[in-house]
This record gives C-alpha cells, structure tokens and sequence, in this order.
C-alpha cells in the first residue's frame, strides 16, 4: 500500500486522538490471574458453554492456568512489557505526528489497563472529539482487532457517543511497515553462516474454526511475507505458535516446523515473530527461550529478528497510518 503524506496541517484545526489498541498483559505476577479471567472472558473469540457460564468457567480456567503463567512471566521479568513499550511507542509516534497538526495520542489494552472507558476519558478531558483507532496487530483477526474495535465501539456508545470514530482495521502491506521486516530480516541473516540459514516466520495461532468461517488473517499473513521476500530475496517457512485448548489450530506449530527442519538436516534458524510488533511474552519467553532450547537440542542454531517495538522507521510507518486515515476522513 503506498502512502502519500500530506501537507502539515494547520494548526488552527481541532485536535484528534489516535487510540493505540493492543492485547496488554500482566506486569506482575498478582496480575496473571485477573488478565486471563478477562481474556477466557472474551465470547468473542472464546464460547465456553452457555453465555450465563462463561465467566465462572473463564474464572476456573484462569485460576488453573495462572501458576504456568505466571513461571513463563517469571522468566522474562514478572510481567509482560507491552503497556510500557505500547506507551513508548505511543509518545514517539507522538512526536512523528507533531509536525502535521495537532495530535494526541492513548492507549486501549483489550485485556488489561488501561482500557477503552480509560482511553476515552482521556480523550474527552482534553475536548477531543475526533480520533483514530489504530490497532497494533497488522493482520485483521477477529481475535485480535476484531475484538479490540468492538470493545472500543461499546466504550464509544457508553461515554463519548458524540466521538467521530475512524477505524483503522487491518496493514498487512502497508509499505513502511514491510520495509522495516525486510531490513530486520537481512541484518538477522548477517548475523548466522553465510548461505546456511532458514528462514521462519512464526506467527500467533488461530483455531482452524476461525479461518473457516471466513477470518482473513492467515491470508493477511501470507500478502505479508510475499511483500517481504519480494525485498529479500529469501524463502522462508511459515508456522505458528502459542496454541491453547482442544480445538485444531493452524499448522503445523512452531515446536513441529523445528523438528521437521532438524530432519533435514537444517543447522541455522532465523526466527520472524510475523505477527507481532512489539515484544512480549511470545517473544521474550516463547521464542528466546523454548524454541531456541529445542532447537538446541535438535543441534540447530536458533536467532530471532528484533522486535520493531519503538524503531524509528516503524514508528513513521504508524504515523503514515494515522495520517492516511485523517485525510480519507477529511478532518
């Protein structure tokens, strides 16, 4: 998608909000548990029996879960570091925007603080009454920006139904943000044996279920890498991660696609978190420490592209986005 920046807007023109939405995460351990009651909350994109059960289910289910958890955030930390880099790339993409008007930028955590009700009130502290919801997942999944955006429509309805609303649904190729992957993924090749290296994308999970019913992600996911390798030159293998419960996910999983390339013979992995922007437990544990130590144990080499999280090419790439979405709605 190319992007056409436009003039520096007047000062004299309102400002307008840019609702930064992501997952969030626990930043400690006592938060583990109450984060995931509010994830198997979510019916959107979990139905655990009927809809009167789903909150004591989601509450029994997070109450198991929350000591695993909470080992895995132990190990990078504690807690999970996406609200400070969330609000890190919140101020950057801040500054990017000073010089096109007048902006102000908030977050929304699905799952945890601060939330929608939070990021709105800010919003209308401040007499805004125009703002673009730009979600941090690139691939439109219900499970992710699907249930942010609803999320944040509910909150709209409830406390600023006077709030115009811009919604920025999906950025698979949006050009800046495919530049930053390529050049992340050749600096990440430097780094291993020249000509010996495979490359993996590895991309969050859905259930099998959700792209039958029509969920564009895991195409959104492959436009991705096309437009990626089209810069790189480099073939890579796609597989996915961070599955969770009985349901058939999309395959093969990340631990299976090491064992298949440790068959054949393959010594040096250059790992692509391709679905996430900004690191976190995904990252930092699920990639960093598990997979590298299978790997390890299948006597491979395994390396991971850095994050985009607050890079400044990436940030100008959430600016242009922002940017777009203000002169498509005229403001």
């Amino acid at each position: 998608m190319e992007t056409t920046l436009p003039l520096k807007l007047a000062s004299s023109r309102p400002t307008i909000g840019v609702i930064l939405l992501n997952l969030g995460g626990p930043e400690k351990p006592a938060d583990v548990r109450p984060f995931l009651y509010n994830l198997f909350s979510d019916r959107q994109i979990i139905r655990l029996g009927p809809r009167l059960l789903q909150k004591p289910l989601a509450w029994l289910i997070a109450s198991r879960r929350a000591a695993k958890s909470r080992a895995a955030y132990a190990c990078i930390g504690g807690g999970s570091p996406l609200m400070k880099i969330t609000a890190e790339q919140g101020r950057a993409l801040a500054e990017q925007l000073s010089g096109h008007g007048s902006f102000r930028v908030v977050m929304a955590m699905r799952y945890w603080r601060p939330d929608a009700d939070a990021a709105l009130r800010e919003l209308a502290a401040a007499g805004i009454r125009r703002a673009v919801a730009l979600p941090l997942y690139p691939h439109y999944s219900r499970a992710t920006t699907g249930s942010s955006l609803e999320d944040l429509r509910r909150a709209v309805g409830r406390l600023a139904g006077n709030l115009a609303l811009a919604e920025i649904r999906e950025w698979p190729d949006q050009s800046g943000y495919i530049d930053c992957l390529a050049a992340a993924i050749l600096q990440g090749v430097r780094q291993l044996p020249a000509g010996e290296s495979q490359v993996v994308y590895s991309a969050h999970s859905l259930p099998v279920s959700f792209i039958k019913e029509g969920d564009p992600y895991l195409v959104q996911i492959e436009r991705t890498i096309k437009a990626v390798e089209r810069i790189t030159g480099l073939a890579g293998r796609l597989c996915f991660q961070s599955r969770s419960g009985p349901v058939e996910w999309l395959a093969p999983s990340t631990p299976e696609m090491l064992e298949q390339l440790a068959r054949e013979g393959c010594r040096n992995i250059l790992m692509v978190p391709i679905s996430f922007v900004s690191d976190h437990v995904e990252t930092l544990y699920e990639i960093d420490i598990l997979y590298r130590q299978q790997a390890e144990r299948l006597g491979m080499r395994l390396a991971r592209t850095e994050s985009l999280n607050v890079a400044p090419p990436f940030i100008a790439a959430l600016r242009d986005l922002v940017l777009d979405a203000v002169n498509q709605q005229g403001w």
